[in-house]
């Protein structure tokens, strides 16, 4: 997979710190300090590595109509912004409504589930689109591509595994809040954890499209740039 610009994997991600100060982290991560290489391994199947190597080994192919490295930074940069600006926007309408009052953690948790599809189709898309550019670049870039198109299939189950837990979590500290402090500024809290995690997990989640970004703006001429 590309290298990503610089921020820390799921076991230290801003995700896994949050969670764990409301007092629970995602099960199966190992603690911050987990190697990424040890997880890897727990998490890709045999048939996955024979995909990766062919990916690795696949010939050389012609590049096709070379795409800028400022259009697709754009594209993610607005995506980015779009998905955050929604997150923000979700989660502080959230229990707010008259037909919420007395729903308890539902209206959170509809609101944590729907953010979460919505950065998964938006950024699946993303990372199609900045690996499709990246393929373009050459025989090397090509490779790169191929190769995170591999993992993005080899590690969707367990990603989705991860993520999944996370309104559970979620429910158990909006008891908690609730339950230590008066009902109104529980829920005020709340609503700003709830924001703080979603767009935890938007910035993990995009992780893979700024390696790919990088490694296109690597392979992009400098004019390009």
């Amino acid at each position: 997979m590309a290298q990503h610009t610089g921020r820390a994997g799921l076991t230290g991600s801003a995700l896994v710190r949050l969670l764990a100060g409301m007092g629970e982290a995602p099960g199966g991560a190992g603690g911050p300090r987990a190697a990424f290489a040890d997880g890897l391994v727990q998490w890709v199947g045999w048939t996955d590595a024979i995909a990766l190597s062919a990916a690795l080994e696949r010939p050389a192919t012609a590049a096709g109509p070379q795409a800028r490295y400022t259009d697709e930074h754009a594209e993610y940069e607005r995506v980015r912004a779009t998905l955050a600006q929604a997150i923000g926007r979700e989660a502080q309408a959230a229990g707010r409504s008259p037909l919420e009052a007395g729903m308890g953690f539902a209206p959170y948790r509809q609101c944590c589930v729907a953010r979460q599809q919505a950065m998964g189709v938006a950024l699946a898309a993303l990372r199609e689109r900045v690996r499709a550019a990246l393929a373009a670049c050459g025989p090397d870039a090509a490779r790169l591509a191929a190769v995170d198109a591999v993992l993005a299939q080899a590690l969707a189950v367990q990603e989705q595994r991860v993520f999944a837990a996370v309104p559970a979590r979620l429910e158990k500290h909006f008891q908690r809040l609730c339950a230590d402090e008066a009902v109104q500024a529980g829920l005020d809290a709340f609503r700003a954890d709830l924001q703080a995690v979603l767009l935890a997990e938007l910035e993990l989640r995009l992780q893979p499209v700024e390696g790919l970004l990088e490694a296109l703006r690597r392979h992009t001429p400098s004019g390009d740039t």
